[in-house]
């Protein structure tokens, strides 16, 4: 059985791992069309925006999001100023902004990154070099995208494992309720079983003292 499976968990991995290629492409940020590198992921976009958030976070950087109900930049985060030396040794601006891929697709995402140094878009005018290092670093996200996606599960499942013991205690309280209802009951029951033989004792004795003819 191992000789069997061993080759159809490599194959699933292979495919997985090799899925992910960036490519170039544009997106709206700052009132204007922005060349970015982009990649799609079979992933969920919390998964992968977790993912980039806690790698880059590793490092000491941190994002500001875009923030505000008429901001049309809403949900971009922004790495002012740091160094992914994967992709250049220069500090740059990168702004990254992940969405699911279409309505229908909740697993399926698109991550979209603009590289921008002294407030311009240096994709433009990147050599092709620079551009596959960029390209690269997104490919090469998916252990960090799958681990997250992972904890993401892990978290879903310790939720619903929660939810299921907070009924059954629910359940248990429930039933001792019940019972202490049925012992009251019967113990009314009795109570009442006792009233009403009294009751006929009394009939009876009533019913004893009528004058026959």
């Amino acid at each position: 059985m191992k000789k069997i499976f061993l080759p159809v968990l490599f194959t699933m991995g292979f495919s997985a791992y090799s899925a992910a290629q960036a490519y170039e492409g544009t997106i709206e940020y700052d009132k204007k069309k922005q060349q970015a590198i982009m990649i799609d992921y079979s992933y969920p976009p919390e998964a992968v925006e977790n993912a980039i958030v806690q790698k880059l976070g590793r490092q000491g950087f941190k994002a500001k999001e875009e923030k505000g109900f008429l901001n049309k930049d809403k949900g971009f985060l922004v790495f002012k100023n740091i160094y992914v030396t994967d992709i250049s040794n220069d500090r740059m601006d990168y702004i990254i902004k992940v969405e699911r891929k279409s309505r229908k697709e909740n697993d399926e995402s698109v991550l979209y990154m603009i590289i921008n140094k002294n407030g311009e878009n240096i994709l433009e005018r990147m050599d092709a070099d620079d551009a596959d290092r960029a390209k690269s670093f997104l490919n090469n996200m998916i252990p960090d995208i799958d681990a997250s996606s992972l904890e993401l599960q892990i978290k879903d499942q310790e939720e619903t494992v929660t939810k299921a013991e907070k009924k059954m205690r629910g359940l248990k309280d429930d039933q001792v309720t019940l019972e202490r209802k049925l012992d009251d009951n019967q113990k009314a029951q009795m109570d009442t079983q006792k009233d009403i033989d009294n009751q006929k004792q009394t009939l009876e004795m009533l019913r004893g003292k009528r004058k026959t003819n």
